[in-house]
């Protein structure tokens, strides 16, 4: 098998699995009577007034099929923001002595972390389900929440930490260079780092999900359309800040005029 042929088979089956996780999160959404923009149906209203405490199985209150449903968001929003990353990776298979091994172990090593981070946000989500702040298809209960959220994100996108972390994840190839290990392990390890440093820049975009519903497509592909843009290395620097300003203004917004929110 030629390395052309393998490297398109390498890249259509990544591609492939954006697709899958886009679907899965489509037909999820479905069940649960949401339109794309994340309102609910009747059935789905319903869903929303159950009692997480009542006797009974309810996914949305459980935490095995809530981390399922976040680890299939995560590589349906995230993996597409990777693509820079394995396409210097990709250079250097060709200019120095990158694997395709160690393309996987990168592209592992960076979803295993973002899996991890999926455990964390479904323990959140549960702790405001069972909290009374959001209702079962993780809308919120309250414009406060909303408010105070897009502001703290927004307020970060100002910091020395999201400064860092993006620095890392808008110049891969400097990463690589300057932590660079041969092999699946070596790629895994990289992978790993890349995907800390991939979470500290992006946790916001994704703990926005509170805002309009966990389950909002439309909130799902605005977030993963700005995170890709912020990869980019033309224009990734300078789209963080005013991101942060339209964040924090949509934010005192929902606290100020809560009927703009429909509260």
């Amino acid at each position: 098998m030629s390395r052309a042929v393998l490297r398109n088979g390498f890249w259509l089956g990544f591609y492939a699995l954006i697709l899958w996780a886009w679907w899965m999160m489509f037909t999820m959404s479905r069940a649960m009577d949401l339109d794309w923009i994340g309102r609910p149906g009747p059935m789905g209203q319903a869903m929303a007034a159950m009692d997480p405490r009542m006797d009974m199985y309810m996914p949305m209150a459980e935490f095995g099929p809530l981390f399922w449903m976040w680890a299939i968001m995560m590589a349906a929003m995230m993996l597409p923001t990777l693509v820079p990353t394995l396409r210097s990776y990709d250079d250097l298979i060709r200019s120095a002595n990158g694997t395709r091994a160690g393309w996987l172990g990168v592209l592992s090593g960076y979803f295993a972390v973002w899996v991890g981070f999926a455990a964390l946000i479904t323990a959140v989500q549960l702790a405001l389900l069972f909290g009374g702040v959001v209702d079962m298809l993780g809308i919120p209960k309250s414009t406060f929440l909303s408010g105070a959220l897009m502001i703290a994100v927004g307020a970060f996108q100002f910091t020395r930490a999201k400064e860092v972390c993006h620095g890392v994840c808008h110049a891969p190839m400097s990463y690589f260079l300057g932590h660079w290990k041969t092999g699946f392990t070596g790629g895994l390890r990289m992978g790993l780092g890349l995907g800390a440093f991939c979470v500290g820049c992006c946790w916001g975009f994704m703990a926005l999900g509170f805002v309009g519903g966990v389950m909002s497509l439309l909130w799902m592909g605005i977030a993963t359309f700005f995170m890709v843009l912020e990869k980019l290395p033309q224009i990734g620097h300078a789209i963080t800040r005013p991101l942060g300003f339209a964040l924090i203004a949509g934010g005192a917004l929902l606290l100020i005029y809560p009927f703009a929110y429909g509260g």
